[in-house]
């Protein structure tokens, strides 16, 4: 019989966790799987999750014990005869936690954890969650670090589709479109517009870059909070020419074709798929040496780490990889071979369809 899992999110927005969820229940239900959603009314997962033929259910979600929440989860569940749930975010984690415990069904509870963020409570990993997923082994260990049991606590990276990101197919129009010839050196990040993603310190590294190779430019792609702040910071730098903000894009594959470096200075992070894509389009890449970056960027080999908030640094090892372009296509190449060999799609889908296999009876005799 196929395994039928239920998916719950609460957030109502969209970036790379709701990404992995939707991918995921594209996965598993090739895999044979039967996947629904249950996440907030309006929210952009719902859209995506119908467009592609999943089975989406809405209801409001307004705080962590919502009885109504709650009373309608349990319905769902007896009525699609829910053998899983995976729950993603803090209100869903005990809405949903709560309605499978006191379910006659007792479903096995996945609880999977995206960020890098500090938890402010372990209850709904420790009590209500049977089995706890991370997204990289540095979550992994903080969870456990924070008393979670480590038999329960699984580190499944997310995956990408490489049928999107292929160098050999898509083809870079980017510096076509921005008037550039195909000399200039184009620098490129690609994130939600956050202080925690470091954007601003990337902006204070681009004059040091300038001074030794005036004609680069570089782009931001992305929208969020930190807009203002940002175009505010690229005027009192004198860089309006230099940095162009391209804002939210469809075209994420065709951009990173485009740009002969991929740099993100980010802050905090749980893994740091930007960089996973880049690498997939055989980029080198530069990152922060924090959290998750660690486990994606062997430094030397696919990209650098820099130490984190450290502009001269990062302008640095930016310099060194424009001015050799050889070495910058090897670390391309082998980002690339690390990509295939552990940050697929496929390799995400089938990690957690065989943990959903081997659990799902874990409740069976409650």
């Amino acid at each position: 019989m196929s395994i039928k899992i239920l998916h719950t999110e609460s957030s109502p927005g969209w970036g790379g966790q709701e990404n992995r969820i939707l991918n995921e229940a594209l996965g598993i239900k090739k895999l044979g799987a039967t996947v629904y959603i249950l996440c907030q009314p309006e929210s952009i997962l719902a859209k995506k999750a119908k467009q592609l033929d999943i089975e989406a259910f809405t209801f409001p979600m307004g705080k962590t014990y919502d009885i109504k929440a709650i009373y309608y989860t349990m319905k769902l569940i007896k009525k699609l005869d829910i053998d899983i749930i995976n729950t993603h975010s803090g209100k869903d984690s005990y809405i949903a936690g709560i309605a499978g415990k006191l379910s006659k069904k007792h479903p096995l509870i996945v609880r999977t954890r995206h960020l890098a963020l500090p938890i402010t409570s372990t209850f709904s990993y420790k009590y209500l969650a049977d089995v706890v997923v991370t997204t990289s082994e540095y979550v992994k260990q903080y969870l456990i670090h924070k008393g979670i049991p480590e038999k329960k606590v699984f580190a499944i990276p997310t995956g990408i589709d490489l049928n999107i990101f292929n160098p050999k197919e898509v083809k870079g129009n980017l510096k076509n479109e921005l008037g550039l010839s195909n000399e200039i050196p184009l620098v490129g990040t690609v994130a939600v517009l956050r202080k925690k993603k470091g954007h601003h310190i990337l902006i204070e590294a681009i004059p040091h870059v300038l001074k030794k190779i005036p004609e680069t430019v570089f782009v931001f792609v992305g929208d969020g909070p930190q807009r203002k702040n940002i175009e505010e910071k690229i005027k009192d730098y004198r860089l309006k020419n230099k940095v162009i903000l391209l804002g939210h894009r469809n075209d994420v594959p065709q951009i990173l074709k485009s740009i002969d470096l991929f740099v993100l200075p980010t802050l905090q992070e749980a893994l740091g798929t930007s960089f996973i894509e880049a690498m997939a389009m055989e980029k080198a890449v530069i990152g922060s040496d924090v959290d998750g970056v660690r486990e994606v960027i062997d430094d030397g080999v696919n990209g650098y780490l820099v130490p984190s908030e450290d502009s001269a640094a990062l302008a640095e090892r930016i310099i060194e990889l424009l001015t050799d372009r050889k070495k910058a296509k090897i670390m391309g190449k082998q980002g690339r071979k690390k990509v295939e060999r552990r940050y697929t799609m496929e390799i995400m889908c089938k990690e957690m369809y065989g943990l959903y296999r081997k659990n799902k009876n874990i409740n069976q005799n409650s």
